[in-house]
């Protein structure tokens, strides 16, 4: 065409025509080309060169020097191919007509068009039959093609499951999302795509097998089986230009599978098929004297015994219809009738049947007939489809309804502001288009599975997986799984189906990012590690558990198992840094070190040994009536007190453990698991169980070195009285926090006795009398024995002896 001075071309479908306008535009650019179909018209003043669908192209060809019809063998179509037809008997080119289709036309067109010449372009690859494979074993670039909307949808939902997803083709998408839908699978980003009978015409893959899902189809009148030609259009997408191809059926779920024929696959692999005997055919121009004329004329006999009547068109059927309705009343008269039949020439996009189609049609007349539709019922009508929530059926039916509106705004004649609604049409198509498009990605695209059927195979340096800062495991931006600390775990979203996939993938890659990750944290200065409950965590996972065994202070670090996947250097590198990071944390723990040590010397004598134990044991503190010291040895009291050790009233205990920091590395490391005070305070409200470092004092707690402090002072206020009763200052005490009553609980506890004051008689004015103590050393209470009263009766006297010691 782009060889002539002027020229169209008719095709099948609105996304071919699209596609040849813009490789003609980039040749004679954009103000040269038009593009006229049912829903869309570009057409510049200066155009010289059309694309159009079959039933928009000139019907005579338009006077241009070069005329194309496209798969002209769908003269044969019972629903359009009386347009086929009627443009392969009338348009021609001024200069070269061509007309474009199947090998079995010839027969038909050297009959009505004796002059044609005849030039074929023999298939340069081969079709091979394959037979039935089960989805499984589909080989990657492969095409199922199935005859229902669920069966292509259960296909799709398998793939995805198993293969990551596929791209998914069927006649009741808009132009744009099967476009879309190709792109996907031409791209690689999927290796399947799940058509129906649609693939077959106008759609230029990259396959290399078509599997027959089923061998038969719905036709608009009944379930047929294919013909080989039909078969011969859909399997012969398999292989391009030189590039061989297969066919075969899909062997799935528990029915028969089906089958070809050894006759259709001889047929398919050598291009031999029936030869068309009769095209359907209508008249195209028919008489508009009343709407029965009219009827009778689309209803005519062909003139030519090559010719059939065409089956009744979804067009004629609702003229038929609507002739006999109140709404036909008034159309009379050659223009009202041609208007009528343009209305009910309406294409029925959303193939609802002739009687939903008729209705709307009717409806449409009813304001067609006062002259134009107005620009606001227009604009209402289509922003009431410019919605994109809904399933896939739900986008589908509003894709349907807006090309029905897009249509209708190209007509000439019908709106008004016909530019600017057929512009709005066309934008909520697009919007739709989109939607559909994300929607079928979402439901049959699994883009992860995809990626990781493609790269498992592969050296596992290679495989594309990345760390994201958030801890997310991207396999090229798709989310396998989450890394927290060094441990990897699949994402929660994964479907029980691909987490072994995902946990292979994630396994293959972690050690190269676990030891990027470990060298990380051992540059950061181990940023972000802590201690918790016996634990090196990092990120909230264990890094390591602590065994004390017989050093608290020096545990040995046990790595978790996670770290097992790490490189042996790596691994030993980190370990070396949390050894040195544990070393320097467990820095305020060096006075228990030093009990530790002493602990372990036996010139430290028996009884020494066994306090600093208690001591140990007691994390610090013991009560003094519990460490045994009655034992201990003077001599060995000053060795003690070098080691920190402060021999109190009430308790015996190393101040230097009573710090916030070693008490919170006690509790850490999951050695003392009583209640933790943070700050120490010196004074805490009391509960049911003390928290470390305290003890109680009525209904406050107050930490061992604070409460020897006050009993310090109280003994040495009784020193100094030198008197057996005496006054003691509260005003130590309550400086700390300590309540008066918990003060002299406190004084109580260690053996002072308190003596209230008598209050003033009445009428008696002066200062009161002060409150005085008593001191009463404490004394070692001795076991009361029962008397021996004999053996019990039931000779069990070994165990009550037991119960009374």
């Amino acid at each position: 065409m782009c060889g002539h001075s002027s020229g169209a071309i008719g095709f099948p479908l609105r996304l071919l025509a699209r596609e040849v306008y813009d490789r003609v535009v980039a040749i004679k650019g954009e103000s040269q080309v038009a593009l006229i179909t049912g829903e869309e018209r570009i057409e510049p003043a200066s155009a010289r060169y059309f694309c159009c669908t079959a039933e928009a192209m000139p019907r005579t060809g338009g006077g241009h020097a070069f005329v194309a019809l496209d798969e002209a063998q769908l003269s044969a179509d019972r629903e359009r191919g009386h347009v086929f037809t009627d443009r392969l008997l009338h348009a021609r080119g001024r200069e070269e007509t061509m007309l474009l289709g199947a090998a079995t036309l010839e027969p038909v067109v050297r009959s009505l068009i004796p002059r044609a010449e005849i030039v074929e372009r023999p298939r340069f690859s081969t079709l091979t039959h394959a037979g039935a494979r089960k989805l499984s074993r589909l080989p990657p670039r492969s095409a199922i093609v199935a005859f229902s909307v669920e069966q292509v949808y259960a296909v799709a939902e398998m793939l995805r499951r198993f293969r990551g997803g596929a791209a998914v083709v069927m006649g009741a998408l808009s132009p744009e999302t099967r476009n879309k839908q190709v792109a996907m699978f031409q791209s690689g980003e999927v290796d399947y795509i799940v058509a129906t009978d649609a693939i077959g015409m106008g759609l230029n893959l990259d396959v290399t097998h078509v599997a027959f899902a089923s061998l038969t189809k719905f036709d608009g009148v009944r379930q047929r089986r294919l013909t080989p030609a039909e078969m011969a259009q859909i399997a012969g997408r398999a292989g391009r230009h030189q590039k061989d191809g297969t066919f075969g059926t899909l062997a799935a779920g528990k029915g028969p599978v089906p089958e070809f024929t050894d006759e259709e696959v001889y047929a398919i692999e050598e291009h031999r098929f029936a030869p068309l005997t009769k095209l359907f055919w209508r008249e195209a121009e028919p008489r508009f004297d009343s709407l029965r004329t009219l009827i009778a004329d689309l209803e005519a006999p062909p003139p030519e015994a090559e010719l059939a009547p065409a089956p009744e068109a979804i067009d004629l059927a609702a003229l038929k219809r609507l002739a006999d309705e109140p709404v036909a009343r008034d159309v009379k008269g050659p223009g009202s009738v041609r208007r009528f039949w343009e209305a009910c020439s309406l294409p029925d996009f959303r193939q609802l049947g002739p009687d939903v189609h008729a209705r709307f049609i009717a409806r449409l007349w009813q304001d067609l007939a006062q002259g134009y539709l107005g620009a606001d019922y227009v604009a209402a009508r289509i922003a009431e489809l410019d919605r994109v929530q809904g399933d896939i059926d739900t986008l589908q039916g509003r894709i349907a309804a807006i090309r029905s509106w897009a249509y209708i705004c190209q007509r000439p004649d019908w709106v008004l502001a016909r530019d600017e609604m057929a512009a709005r049409a066309r934008a909520v198509e697009a919007k739709l288009s989109d939607a559909l498009h994300a929607r079928l990605t979402e439901r049959f695209v699994n883009r992860r599975t995809t990626i990781l059927m493609k790269s498992l195979g592969t050296d596992p340096a290679l495989l594309p997986v990345t760390l994201a800062e958030n801890g997310t495991l991207l396999v090229e931006d798709e989310p396998i799984g989450h890394v927290e600390g060094f441990r990897f775990k699949v994402d929660h979203t994964a479907s029980h189906g691909d987490r072994k996939m995902l946990l292979a993938a994630g396994e293959k890659a972690l050690p190269r990012i676990l030891s990027d990750r470990a060298e990380a944290l051992i540059a950061s200065q181990m940023e972000g590690v802590s201690l918790n409950d016996g634990a090196i965590r990092w990120q909230g996972q264990d890094l390591a558990r602590l065994d004390p065994g017989s050093d608290a202070v020096h545990p040995r670090i046990v790595p978790v198992r996670e770290l097992g996947a790490l490189p042996d250097t790596a691994r030993e590198r980190l370990l070396q840094a949390l050894a040195t990071w544990l070393a320097a944390t467990l820095a305020p723990l060096e006075p228990l070190a030093r009990l530790e040590e002493a602990a372990k010397n036996p010139e430290a004598g028996s009884q020494a040994r066994a306090l600093l134990l208690g001591l140990i044991g007691g994390h610090g503190f013991v009560a003094r009536d519990k460490a045994g010291i009655e034992h201990l040895p003077k001599e060995m009291r000053p060795f003690l007190r070098r080691l920190g050790v402060t021999f109190g009233a009430l308790d015996v205990f190393a101040p230097a453990l009573l710090k916030p920091a070693p008490r919170a590395l006690l509790h850490a490391l999951g050695y003392d698991r009583r209640p933790l005070q943070e700050a120490m305070q010196p004074v805490v409200e009391g509960s049911k169980t003390s928290p470390a470092g305290y003890r109680p004092a009525g209904k406050q707690m107050v930490r061992v070195d604070i409460a020897e402090k006050i009993l310090r002072a109280a003994h040495q206020a009784r020193a100094e009285a030198k008197a057996r009763r005496f006054t003691l200052d509260p005003a130590l005490a309550i400086s700390t926090g300590l309540a008066p009553e918990s003060w002299r609980r406190l004084l109580g506890a260690a053996g002072f006795r308190y003596l209230p004051a008598r209050k003033l008689a009445d009428g008696v004015f002066g200062p009161p009398a002060p409150d005085l103590w008593e001191w009463h050393a404490a004394r070692r209470r001795q076991p009361r024995r029962k008397p021996d009263r004999g053996p019990p009766a039931n000779g069990a006297f070994a165990a009550l002896a037991d119960l009374v010691r």
